[in-house]
């Protein structure tokens, strides 16, 4: 798939601008604060139909403008398509081929995005909500019905958190039922989310494993592990997982109540990463952490072609400076001629690469992005 032309109203620093695209390579050049990543995460936005910034959405409109919106022409290998976001103070509408989408769950994955920027370099060293995150967004991209259960757990979640911290406070007969209620509804959907995530690393293992042994010359071994609040296998079923919950949370059911929330569920899970079968996340040094980040982000791109048929866009934002010239280069060489890609940088000097220098290059100043090659 490849992004043909991007429109910007009223977004952030864009007052009003219409950008075409070419399918291989496409770098924006510019000094910070004018407008280079605006673009990058407009671009985001467009496939996810939220920021990789900001929770809030109504930081995506010009200041002092009602709305702001973001439109898109995509070409897929089965035709044409557009996409549409408008964000405004009363919230989000988004449009599928010009046709508004009652749920974004059935907008999300049109357009399929790998974003690779320095704060990604976190995955490994960062927090276990990041890595949740980090999963969530790619399974999400591939399976609209993980999307949903994951909302539903969500708002269950709050529901059960809510009522925990009612029953440390005063305990009432009708309360604890509801919580059981509550609790048989949260694992349906958590039995889901964990075998759809345990199933996704598994494949992410597979892709992962050769680019991080090409990176460092057959040096090194990476092994991904999800460790969850039950056991979960291959051959785990639902039931006996269904069962593993129900006997945790009874274990635990006076401790929740006394510390007013859940302490159990896939919102707590985290992603193990084992490089030469040490836990690089404490023991690996920075190079072998950023080598791992790296060998995921590579790892996304051919998953999404596994599973959706074509090539997902790449979004390298203010990445390529953080790289030594060695992960520079490998990762220049994977996309090269495949991937259809987005660059920022202040500086294109120094990068000497094939990828590059056959790349359509911007300017951008003052919220506007100018052709200049």
């Amino acid at each position: 798939m490849h992004l043909k032309e991007l429109q910007l109203k009223n977004y952030r620093n864009y007052e009003s601008e219409e950008v075409s695209f070419q399918d291989h390579v496409n770098v924006f050049i510019g000094e910070n604060a004018q407008g280079k990543t605006n673009i990058m995460e407009a671009i985001y936005v467009l496939g996810f139909a939220k920021s990789h910034r900001t929770p809030r959405d109504k930081e995506l409109i010009r200041w002092d403008c009602e709305y702001g919106k973001i439109e898109g022409r995509i070409q897929k290998r089965n035709g044409p398509l557009s996409l549409q976001i408008v964000i405004s103070q009363k919230g989000k509408k988004a449009k599928y081929n010009h046709i508004e989408q009652r749920r974004l769950t059935d907008y999300i994955g049109a357009l399929n995005i790998v974003m690779f920027a320095p704060e990604d370099l976190n995955l490994v060293k960062g927090s276990p909500q990041v890595r949740r995150r980090f999963i969530d967004m790619e399974i999400g991209q591939i399976s609209p019905v993980y999307l949903h259960h994951l909302s539903q757990y969500q708002k269950i979640l709050q529901q059960r958190n809510h009522l925990l911290r009612d029953l440390g406070r005063h305990r009432k007969s009708e309360q604890e039922l509801m919580l059981d209620i509550l609790t048989e509804q949260l694992v349906e959907h958590a039995v889901k989310i964990v075998s759809k995530r345990h199933q996704f690393l598994k494949m992410l293992q597979e892709w992962a494993s050769p680019i991080h042994s090409g990176i460092t010359k057959g040096k090194e071994s990476l092994e991904i592990q999800y460790k969850s609040s039950v056991q979960v296998s291959d051959s785990a079923d639902m039931t006996k997982m269904i069962e593993e919950y129900n006997d945790k949370f009874t274990k635990i059911k006076e401790k929740e109540m006394e510390r007013g929330t859940t302490m159990a569920g896939p919102h707590r899970d985290d992603l193990m990463l084992y490089v030469n079968e040490k836990d690089v996340q404490t023991y690996g040094s920075q190079g072998q952490q950023r080598t791992t980040a790296l060998s995921l982000k590579l790892a996304e791109i051919d998953l999404i072609k596994s599973e959706v048929g074509e090539y997902p866009l790449l979004l390298l934002d203010d990445v390529l400076s953080e790289l030594d010239d060695s992960r520079q280069s490998h990762l220049l060489n994977t996309i090269q001629g495949k991937v259809q890609t987005f660059v920022t940088t202040t500086s294109v000097d120094g990068i000497e690469h094939e990828t590059l220098k056959s790349a359509s290059l911007f300017n951008v100043e003052h919220g506007t992005a100018t052709l200049i090659k």
